[in-house]
């Protein structure tokens, strides 16, 4: 009796439970870039993303200056604080931060606790406490140079929108966001106006040759683009429309093409038969058929098809390296970023975290608006 149709399954919360884990694997990246795109650089670079709301060691090295030194019981003494300098204000702001342990040479930055009494290279010694005062006695005057102190504090955790600002106040931003809505939009809806044409005579339309060319496209899914990029930005060239918006427009059609047709095929090939004939039977053409039937019920194909490709082609970097100018009017999101941001600042994660963000707010929106459609799109065909 434990398979009665319509009755629940006793395993219906490993499912769930099944789920909600696949769910939370998936978005631990994200989480991850969105952590570190609030994050300082250097608290980055000291600890992962999931540290974040816990106080970061980091290690500094502060140069002090002779200036002020006094003599007291026949000693020359220097004092001051680490935390008082102008770098560390300006890396710490008002952060409290406390100091763990203090060296003199920076192969062993942390060589003692904070509190004890260090020995000079140049002779006199050094004592740094937790508060980060220090106090650095001599029987000799100082040199030009004070004692340099290389010291690990404990640093509150860092929250910033720096690196917003640095990503959306770059140099050209607003044009590269321009120039990559002028390029996935029509790079978008070109190939959704041939496939749905191809589809429909796939699907509907008896001649000669048509299961070899759902057989062609079949096989054009699984041709890498990068074969294609050299030839095809050839022939562009030979024939005047080169490294150009209309060339990108045309090269981005062509990879998107196979799966266009491919999945639209799919879906209208399973559309009711009998809709189809009555409207021959009562005189339509084909293109009427198209236009006014075939169309509208494919709706959720179509919507399925322009969230591949405009998220794919709004992430492009490969594409638009080989296809566009390098000049930077012509230059999109991504070659902006990796380009300019990037390049110019090697290693930070905190701008490519954020940068990430930036480039996917777009993309998240149309696939968020138009999600209810992609599963029926993807499934159409798949049973009848």
């Amino acid at each position: 009796m434990d398979n009665i149709a319509g009755r629940k399954s006793h395993l219906t919360w490993a499912v769930n439970i099944s789920v909600i884990l696949m769910v939370l694997i998936w978005l631990i990246p994200t989480i991850g870039l969105l952590v570190s795109s609030f994050r300082d650089r250097e608290q980055i670079s000291e600890t992962g993303w999931w540290l974040a709301p816990l106080p970061v060691e980091m290690t500094f090295r502060v140069r002090t200056s002779p200036e002020g030194a006094a003599q007291q019981n026949g000693l020359w003494v220097l004092e001051g604080n680490v935390f008082a300098t102008p770098d560390m204000e300006e890396q710490l702001g008002d952060d409290d931060a406390e100091l763990t342990r203090f060296g003199t040479r920076g192969v062993n930055p942390t060589e003692f606790a904070a509190g004890e009494t260090a020995e000079l290279r140049g002779g006199g010694t050094l004592t740094v406490n937790s508060d980060g005062s220090w106090r650095a006695e001599s029987e000799e005057e100082f040199g030009p140079r004070g004692p340099t102190i290389y010291f690990a504090a404990e640093v509150p955790p860092q929250f910033t929108l720096t690196n917003y600002e640095t990503v959306l106040t770059a140099d050209g931003m607003d044009r590269a966001f321009i120039n990559t809505l002028t390029v996935t939009v029509p790079a978008t809806i070109i190939p959704i106006l041939i496939a749905a044409f191809a589809a429909y005579a796939l699907a509907w339309m008896e001649f000669p040759g048509r299961g070899l060319l759902i057989a062609a496209v079949v096989g054009l899914l699984v041709v890498p683009l990068q074969l294609a990029l050299v030839p095809l930005l050839s022939l562009h060239t030979s024939v005047g429309i080169g490294q150009s918006f209309l060339g990108i427009w045309l090269a981005h059609t062509g990879f998107g093409l196979p799966l266009a047709i491919y999945l639209l095929r799919n879906y209208m090939v399973g559309l009711p038969r009998d809709i189809i004939e009555s409207a021959k039977v009562d005189g339509a053409t084909d293109f009427q058929v198209f236009t006014r039937i075939v169309l509208p019920l494919s709706f959720p194909a179509l919507a399925s098809f322009a969230i591949f490709q405009f998220l794919w082609t709004w992430n492009d970097l490969l594409v638009a390296k080989v296809f566009l100018p390098s000049d930077a009017d012509s230059q999109v999101m991504t070659v902006k970023i990796a380009d300019d941001l990037l390049g110019s600042r090697g290693g930070d994660w905190g701008i490519l975290a954020t940068a990430a963000f930036v480039s996917i707010a777009v993309p998240l929106l149309v696939f968020f608006t138009m999600q209810r459609y992609l599963v029926r799109g993807l499934l159409a065909g798949s049973v009848k």
